[in-house]
């Protein structure tokens, strides 16, 4: 039995490519094994205000060394940013169509006890999609207890799992293809895909148009039930290795 999964770092309410990527495999595995790196998107997002991005950003806890900082063990700096965020959320968004259900859904998920900001994003990714109806299954890799590093890391997760093709973010490509095409994937027998997603349009505040905000906005603008239709009229058929290759990677051949 065939068996597609992806790996990427739980982020901070990310942008719908991030749920389009969850909603077309069998297996999700956040990668929160890693080191956490301020001023990245493990910490930090959009959401749109007054026609314009804003960036919401959560302090980290820097009581430990910054090579010691992992995902999956460091807690934000303070509780006071939660409070912030949500007012921040609530100017930006109380004019829009589904105000109430978005924000009552959101508050009590900011107000659990988490241990760690990977704990807090993979709450907040996993219960978004239980919500907009994707019902991929996760997993954590700091479950996991391997010790590989870059594609090696992730293709030593396939094999755990089972898989037998792996979907990758486009921006993974840098290492993944550093060598040859598909790298440690090929060696191994594993079918790489590169993610080909279009950012659609959908009804949103303001006079222009703003791609690449975080899922809160979709949310606000179009509600629970029409979401994942959104999210999912952005697919397109992903590139095959050979494909990502011949399209981006032209002249490294």
């Amino acid at each position: 039995m065939k068996k597609i999964i992806a790996i990427m770092q739980p982020t901070y309410m990310p942008w719908i490519g991030y749920f389009s990527m969850i909603e077309q495999v069998d297996e999700f595995v956040f990668l929160d094994s890693v080191q956490l790196v301020g001023r990245s998107w493990q910490v930090r997002n959009k959401i749109k205000e007054n026609n314009q991005e804003r960036v919401l950003t959560i302090p980290i806890d820097k009581s430990h060394a910054r090579s010691e900082r992992m995902i999956n063990n460091t807690p934000y700096a303070n509780e006071t940013w939660k409070n912030n965020h949500l007012e921040n959320i609530r100017q930006a968004y109380r004019k829009s169509s589904f105000f109430k259900e978005v924000i009552d859904f959101l508050e009590p998920l900011y107000f659990k006890a988490y241990t760690s900001i990977g704990s807090l994003n993979m709450t907040l990714i996993s219960e978004i999609c239980r919500k907009i109806g994707i019902n991929t299954k996760f997993y954590q890799s700091s479950k996991f207890h391997m010790n590989g590093h870059k594609d090696d890391l992730l293709v030593e997760i396939c094999r755990y799992l089972g898989a037998d093709t792996y979907l990758s973010a486009q921006g993974s490509a840098v290492y993944i293809e550093k060598d040859n095409a598909g790298g440690a994937f090929s060696r191994q027998g594993i079918s790489l895909l590169y993610l080909n997603y279009e950012h659609p349009t959908y009804p949103q505040q303001g006079q222009t148009f703003i791609p690449y905000i975080g899922i809160y906005d979709l949310l606000f603008n179009v509600g629970f039930h029409d979401a994942l239709k959104i999210i999912c009229s952005g697919k397109h058929q992903n590139y095959t290795c050979k494909e990502y290759r011949k399209e981006f990677f032209a002249d490294r051949d």
